[in-house]
């Protein structure tokens, strides 16, 4: 991962309201954001289905569109947000955890949506993967005693589900965070510092992004980057557009160093809700594909060092031993120059397209494989010496150790 100016808050969303007898130094795992392996239909109301391992989206009756009394304006001061607070916020729940560990006790706190009729509920693994007892709170203050039904730390989503849904709380319907655009705005709900219910606006700031899952050695793909306020306690919250599909569920914000907003914050996105979700539900986990290298993006010195034709690419660095590329006979680097007193290595090889369609850099490979299944096969296309060869690869699930 790149050194950058400003610090990467992973779980920030979380609000933490911890009473330890002794202070406990958790330490959260960042790797680095290469070594992932994983990651314009018009109408919402039928969305592209993308299949799941065991379930698919059909599990999830979550895309009936909330209704509307009128056509919303696109633009922002034009648009009625009291109504679409009113609409939107009895889906929206916040979370209260307790946690026991070690003879200490504690508690902590985020937020979720509705995600069925039948009780389930989406929000961040890292709010209740430790949670001795989880509390459910629905826009009315009403509470409810929830389970955790499934887990998945390296998309940092978790379903947790209630026996009954209070009067006039409803599903929010998931949208299509594929077709999400630079400068769409957007809309904030959750429970920021304990203050339930509270809406904030932005617009996406970026998308596409790859964020690190904070449990794994493995990054988030595709997620959606936007300014709109996300403070501790927003964490699991949905991030929605202004049709109110949710397109994206708070997870992270990049703070420069301070656990509060500085107008960058991150979303998983509604394409990996989509995906995992109803396996959580129906199988309590998640099952992500693995090809087992790590490398980077082909850029200019890469280009120079190893005398590519391109600065397009995916650059193999390493391959991990007995892993699907391993196997598959994919070459990592075989050392490195020094370049403008750099190092930068040389000998891998460049995987420039997949299934036939190109590679433009090292995340969209990480795209191509995450919306794969174990057991897939890939068509690599890979620049060596020179040479372009054909590759065939059969993913294979990732490993639970791997990095540990």
């Amino acid at each position: 991962m790149s050194k950058s100016k400003f610090a990467l808050t992973v779980g920030i969303g979380c609000l933490a309201l911890i009473v330890l007898a002794a202070v406990i130094t958790v330490p959260l795992l960042f790797a680095p954001l290469q070594a992932f392996q994983g990651v314009r239909e018009e109408s919402v109301a039928s969305p592209t289905v993308i299949p799941g391992i065991g379930a698919t989206q059909e599990a999830i009756p979550t895309l009936t569109p909330l209704p509307v009394e009128a056509e919303t304006p696109s633009t922002p001061p034009l648009v009625d947000f009291a109504r679409l607070y009113d609409q939107l916020n009895p889906g929206v729940v916040n979370i209260q955890v307790y946690v026991e560990q070690g003879g200490l006790s504690g508690q902590g706190a985020g937020s979720g949506f509705v995600l069925d009729d039948e009780g389930h509920i989406v929000t961040n693994n890292h709010v209740v993967a430790n949670a001795a007892h989880v509390t459910v709170i629905f826009y009315d203050g009403t509470e409810a005693e929830a389970d955790i039904v499934g887990l998945d730390d390296d998309s940092d989503l978790a379903i947790v589900r209630v026996d009954e849904l209070p009067e006039g709380v409803h599903p929010l319907p998931l949208g299509d965070s594929g077709q999400v655009e630079v400068g769409e705005w957007v809309i904030a709900i959750g429970n920021p510092f304990g203050l339930g219910s509270s809406m904030t606006l932005g617009i996406v700031s970026a998308t596409g992004r790859s964020i690190p899952s904070g449990a794994t050695p493995f990054a988030i793909p595709q997620a959606i980057q936007t300014d709109a306020a996300i403070n501790p306690g927003n964490s699991g919250g949905p991030l929605l557009d202004l049709d109110g599909y949710v397109i994206g569920v708070n997870a992270q914000i990049a703070s420069g160093g301070a656990p509060a907003n500085a107008g960058v914050g991150f979303a998983i996105p509604s394409d990996v809700v989509r995906r995992v979700a109803p396996v959580l539900i129906d199988a309590g986990t998640y099952q992500w594909p693995w090809l087992g290298i790590e490398g980077t993006s082909v850029n200019l010195l890469l280009m120079e060092a190893n005398d590519l034709d391109t600065q397009h690419g995916a650059y193999i660095d390493r391959v991990v031993e007995n892993s699907p590329a391993d196997k598959s006979g994919l070459q990592p680097s075989s050392g490195v120059d020094m370049t403008d007193g750099r190092q930068v290595p040389v000998g891998g090889d460049v995987i420039i397209a997949s299934d036939g369609e190109p590679i433009v850099d090292f995340s969209d490979l990480l795209v191509r494989i995450a919306f794969k299944a174990p057991g897939d096969t890939m068509e690599l296309t890979v620049l060596r010496n020179g040479e372009r060869r054909q590759v065939t690869v059969e993913l294979a699930p990732r490993p639970s150790d791997f990095g540990s």
